[in-house]
């Protein structure tokens, strides 16, 4: 809906009751300021669609740079810039094995991430 002047109608509570109990509630669960501020930070990593597809390639296997490169048709250079951000995220971990680096995914909470935004995309389509 919209307003006369053609802008988006905004949804506003009608009521002019505040519920202080579940607000106090509220106010009393949610994180600390430096917590969410981390949370938002950690939200951005997953903002760009190289890092989302290194992320779902981890997701299928462990790959050292040069074949996620070769999966991806970019750069080592562009992918190793990459990975060291998401590596400073804790997204991913590496392991050496003679001379190559392979990389993946930290653990089974970013399994979970990746594996939850794809479901619900999915979902109602």
């Amino acid at each position: 809906m919209k307003n006369q002047d053609g802008s988006k109608k905004v949804d506003l509570c009608s009521c002019s009751v505040i519920h202080n109990d579940i607000v106090q509630k509220v106010k009393e669960s949610l994180p600390n300021e430096e917590t969410m501020f981390d949370l938002s930070e950690f939200f951005k990593v997953f903002s760009d669609s190289t890092r989302i597809k290194i992320l779902s390639s981890l997701l299928i296997s462990e790959m050292c740079v040069c074949d996620l490169a070769a999966v991806l048709n970019t750069s080592q250079s562009a992918i190793s810039h990459q990975l060291r951000l998401l590596k400073a995220f804790r997204l991913v971990k590496s392991r050496k094995a003679g001379k190559v680096v392979y990389y993946s995914l930290s653990d089974d909470h970013v399994k979970s991430i990746i594996e939850l935004g794809l479901a619900h995309l999915s979902e109602n389509q």
